[in-house]
């Protein structure tokens, strides 16, 4: 286990490249995987979460040759049955939208993944795929991975599934339903949540000359035996990862600059702009960057939303300790099936640091603390880890974070950054 120390850090200063987008990553490499021919993936990001998915594709059949910034991906006009088991390591995207597409395999898969993967409820995904026709279960019948898969193709038909556990349950079953034999019906049966990532999604279906017919979020029509064409992608920046780089420089009232982030994007966490705004803070947005000039008075608590944008509920918890009053966060319920059970260690973690933070129902309330080093823990979850080392930026004293390797799942350069911009952080 690896820990991080994080000292005070005053100020940070200077400019950055964010990371590439871990969503449309997934998305480009399993849209190419799943077209007949050459497509380039440039700029992808690489990371614990996204060679799952590669892993995974090659299984399937794909090529993927790997060069630095680039991926070649030769698709399969078909998906071969894996000759091993599909290990999704702990990326549930990995684990949602592969499950559906191993059933146009001909034969057997069979989808498993890390302790908390297995945590993680996927029932709701295997019911839909029961009503296509789809022969699936949850190997301990307990509604969690591990996953087996009968292959023989997808019949298609009309079919049901809740909104309100996991975006990635549509995305899944969109990318599959293309191939099925009959025209595919996907009713959405309660409000869908996190609705950006299932843009993203149809986005890139259609980049690949894929339809889909939607009436807004309730409804999607795909139409059967549709074939997938090559196609390039370029990958933008990742607005969910570089928001814990604005946070941190909101936290200490800095001036630094963020490239590599388009104005004009699908990403949904790009609101992390609009929430710095209402908090207080001087954003400059540019056509590829985002610029934080400091607070203009004093860091102010808000009362906000987060349902369609869970990832940003940590790092609005790393924030809110230091904006005056209270800070209300809605929309967390879902929180507790991610990597970790993200209300609790959200609560847990800032208690330590002397944060007064509740949670009640859907929403966790934090107010203004004085905070001070503390020996925390990652609970191996990416987003915590990077969480906690924002909020002890501003801490009295020294924090320990054990743990801290967990954030290769999505940011592997979060600390080099972090570093390069001035933060006081030393690995251990």
């Amino acid at each position: 286990m690896t820990d991080l120390i994080v000292r005070r850090t005053e100020s940070l200063y200077g400019s950055i490249e964010a990371p590439p987008s871990k969503a449309y990553t997934h998305r480009a490499i399993i849209a190419s995987s799943l077209s007949n021919g050459r497509s380039k993936v440039i700029d992808p990001l690489i990371c614990d979460d996204t060679i799952a998915t590669i892993r995974a594709c090659r299984l399937l059949g794909a090529k993927i040759m790997e060069s630095p910034r680039r991926l070649e991906i030769i698709g399969f006009e078909k998906p071969s049955t894996p000759d091993d088991i599909i290990d999704c390591g702990e990326s549930g995207s990995t684990m949602r939208f592969i499950t559906p597409i191993c059933a146009l395999a001909d034969g057997i898969s069979i989808l498993t993944g890390g302790e908390s993967l297995r945590r993680r409820p996927i029932e709701p995904l295997l019911k839909a795929m029961r009503k296509l026709g789809i022969r699936c279960y949850s190997a301990r019948m307990d509604g969690y991975p591990p996953v087996i898969v009968f292959g023989g193709g997808i019949r298609g038909g009309k079919t049901h599934i809740r909104g309100d556990v996991s975006s990635q349950f549509i995305s899944g079953l969109l990318f599959a339903s293309p191939k099925a034999e009959r025209e595919t019906e996907i009713e959405v049966t309660t409000q869908l949540e996190s609705k950006p990532y299932v843009n993203m999604t149809i986005e890139v279906l259609g980049e690949h000359g894929i339809r889909i017919i939607r009436d807004g979020f309730r409804r999607f029509i795909i139409p059967p035996k549709q074939e997938y064409k090559p196609r390039d992608h370029r990958i933008e920046g990742d607005y969910s990862s570089a928001s814990f780089i604005l946070a941190a420089a909101a936290i200490t009232d800095s001036n630094i600059r963020v490239d590599n982030l388009k104005s004009e994007t699908l990403q949904g966490d790009r609101l992390i702009i609009d929430i710095l705004e209402l908090m207080g803070v001087r954003v400059e947005v540019g056509s590829n960057y985002v610029k934080v000039l400091g607070v203009k008075d004093k860091l102010r608590g808000i009362e906000i939303n987060l349902r369609d944008n869970p990832d940003l509920i940590p790092v609005c918890a790393a924030i809110a300790p230091y904006a005056e009053g209270k800070t209300i966060i809605r929309g967390v319920r879902r929180l507790r099936f991610k990597e970790s059970d993200r209300i609790s260690t959200i609560t847990s973690e800032l208690r330590k640091m002397g944060v007064r933070v509740s949670s009640s129902g859907d929403q966790i309330e934090i107010c203004r603390s004085q905070t001070w080093g503390a020996e925390l823990n990652a609970h191996r979850d990416h987003r915590i880890a990077m969480a906690c080392a924002v909020t002890a930026l501003r801490a009295k004293g020294e924090t320990i974070i054990h743990g801290i390797e967990c954030i290769s799942k999505s940011y592997p350069k979060f600390i080099d950054d972090m570093k390069l911009l001035g933060a006081n952080l030393e690995v251990e």
